[in-house]
């Protein structure tokens, strides 16, 4: 399947979830690759895509990639999503149900390391570097690969912002832009009824998308993984907030793996995805329930209702604000000047306001998440307003 070209043969794919700027990048990416030269071949559905592709040069293998034209890109990369599709695989850690079937009589356990397949997939397109967009888990496979001498480029995407070595990853401002929205949207309901209103919010270990909005005046208070908190202490706060409001209602923003004091994160169920994660949801139900019931305690003996709304994929979908439209660009063409180069093994990012990039390991050594003691006020369950000079755009989403 080897295919010449004047510099060679490039590979984009995306994984995890989506988010809104993925098309830009892809867009940027093959635009200028197309023009230094390169062909460009979009793998679909992530590691699913590389994973499953028979090695017969004979075989339709249209649902697991295809040649990326400027055509296809230019009217995709205005868009929201990932035309090229999107999974949750991680080919080291294949449970058995999900093995390609042309694979599956030489991969017969619970869970198969179809990492050899990758490798020998790669070959077989005549890949010469693969561009992986996605988070940490996404991004952490494509750590393996480049242990195993493949070379790879990465570009860092998610909503919640918590790929280390960066302070930006694609999809947050977007995600923080809608949360905004919705949450001033919600506000009439809440204020013609007098309620708490209960917000949950993305962020499994990182609470930058409940603390970005609230920081911006879209809530009254968050609380965030970080910080178990006390639901008392958020009752009694919620219930000054709402005293203090003339229209009478007051907001949380709860992040989908914020925990009660003495407590865990709720999941919808217990089924773990291919990078091991249970499907969080269901914190902000709990929330709203206990804040009902306890409500009386600090409201004079009265109950005040509540309005609960989990955003969930309303932030994900649509299409790109105008940084998810910028960053994106900015992080194709990066990663094109590194190919240029023969640099790979690294990771594009955003450090301090400038473009950069860093040794792609770092997803693996360490956890981005809000540094509590600096950016999160324990007592008042909201952000810190003090010591913003010198700080980045997003300020406690640094790195």
């Amino acid at each position: 399947m080897t295919t010449t070209s004047k510099r060679g043969m490039l590979a984009i794919l995306t994984g995890g979830g989506d988010v809104p700027g993925l098309n830009p990048a892809i867009r940027a990416l093959t635009f200028r690759a197309l023009r230094e030269g390169y062909r460009v071949i979009g793998i679909r559905r992530g590691w699913a895509g590389l994973m499953g592709i028979v090695r017969d040069k004979k075989a339709d293998n249209s649902s697991a990639f295809d040649v990326i034209s400027e055509e296809i890109v230019t009217k995709a990369g205005r868009t929201g999503g990932t035309f090229l599709h999107t999974s949750r695989t991680l080919p080291r850690r294949v449970p058995k149900a999900n093995v390609p079937e042309h694979l599956r009589s030489q991969y017969a356990e619970e869970w198969n390391d179809l990492t050899p397949e990758v490798l020998k997939n790669l070959e077989f397109l005549g890949i010469d570097t693969l561009i992986p967009i996605g988070g940490d888990d996404t991004l952490s496979y494509a750590v393996d690969l480049c242990r195993e001498g493949v070379k790879v480029v990465g570009i860092p995407k998610t909503m919640d912002n918590d790929v280390p070595g960066t302070d930006y990853c694609i999809g947050f401002s977007t995600c923080v832009t809608r949360t905004i929205m919705m949450s001033n949207l919600l506000r009439t309901s809440a204020g013609s009824h007098e309620r708490f209103l209960v917000i949950e919010v993305f962020g499994r270990y990182a609470g930058f998308t409940a603390m970005l909005p609230t920081l911006a005046g879209a809530a009254n208070r968050c609380v965030i993984p970080e910080y178990k908190f006390k639901i008392e202490t958020l009752a009694e706060l919620l219930s000054e907030d709402r005293r203090r409001n003339p229209s009478r209602y007051s907001v949380v923003l709860v992040s989908e793996g914020a925990m009660f004091e003495g407590g865990e994160m709720v999941f919808q169920d217990d089924t773990p995805d291919s990078y091991g994660h249970p499907k969080l949801g269901g914190i902000g139900d709990l929330v709203s329930a206990k804040l009902k019931e306890i409500s009386p305690q600090f409201n004079r003996g009265e109950i005040v209702n509540t309005i609960n709304q989990r955003l969930a994929y309303l932030v994900r979908g649509g299409d790109p604000d105008a940084i998810d439209s910028v960053v994106p660009v900015a992080y194709g063409n990066l990663a094109m000047d590194l190919i240029l180069k023969g640099m790979h093994g690294r990771l594009v990012v955003l450090k301090d306001g400038r473009y950069d990039n860093v040794p792609i390991e770092v997803v693996s050594r360490s956890k981005k998440v809000v540094d509590v003691e600096k950016h999160y006020n324990t007592e008042r369950l909201r952000p810190k307003y003090e010591s913003i000079q010198l700080q980045p755009l997003f300020m406690m989403a640094s790195s």
